[in-house]
């Protein structure tokens, strides 16, 4: 099982493992912190571009009370994510509050997107083996990008498009899993709504918000709709 819990993360590995290594290296540049602050972060933390963001505003002295802002406002789509796994993670016991601490784009795209047997409390199992590997991935490459930047002087610029291919590959995934292209769509629609109509700094939350409420209504839409049809055939 752990085999396969493994095997499934594999594109998270490739993902992870590079861009936690673009944080190492800034954090180590930026910031004059000792090499393990960036694995003590990943760990306690674990917010990738969140953590990016926050070695800018750092570098910049910005206050902590700032960067606890912006930080939440950038993170504020998990919110979404966790209502929607509140079902899937009921009965998990102390393993639903790691099961939501380590609830990121990559391992939500992953656990919704998997194919899962009836056996409830074998899935939970999984679910939590994958969550883990993520952060361990992620860790991981913090702690190497940090000793590199440390030892190695080197232009790192580009390595930030990992996270960019990585969501591609998971965008992928959802769409063979699911065989739906309506969630895509609206998605990259509300994403130019938003970069046309919001400052940058407001882009993506103001993203996630039009394609939640879209997607709910269409939700329930469908939901009355097929309640009528039932109802006029019974």
């Amino acid at each position: 099982m752990n085999r396969v819990s493994f095997q499934q993360t594999l594109p998270i590995l490739f993902g992870y493992i590079p861009l936690g290594m673009a944080f190492g290296v800034l954090f180590v540049t930026q910031l004059d912190y000792p090499w393990w602050g960036a694995p003590l972060m990943g760990i306690t933390i674990y917010a990738g571009a969140g953590q990016i963001l926050a070695v800018s505003l750092l570098a910049a002295h910005t206050g902590l009370l700032e960067v606890f802002i912006a930080m939440f406002v950038l993170n504020a789509r998990h919110l979404f994510y966790g209502l929607s796994l509140l079902g899937r993670f009921k009965g998990a016991g102390l393993r639903k509050l790691y099961l939501i601490f380590g609830l990121t784009d990559e391992t939500y795209s992953l656990l919704t997107s998997r194919p899962r047997s009836e056996d409830a409390d074998t899935e939970r199992r999984i679910d939590l083996r994958i969550t883990l590997f993520n952060q361990v991935y992620w860790v991981i490459g913090c702690a190497m990008g940090a000793l590199l930047g440390r030892a190695v002087a080197f232009d790192s610029t580009g390595i930030e498009f990992a996270l960019v291919a990585l969501f591609i590959v998971l965008t992928i995934e959802q769409y063979k899993a699911l065989n739906a292209s309506f969630p895509i769509w609206v998605g990259a629609l509300a994403a130019g709504l938003c970069m046309a109509a919001l400052p940058a700094e407001h882009q993506l939350i103001g993203a996630v918000i039009v394609t939640t409420v879209t997607l709910l209504v269409t939700y329930r839409l469908n939901k009355s709709a097929q309640t009528s049809q039932e109802a006029t055939n019974g």
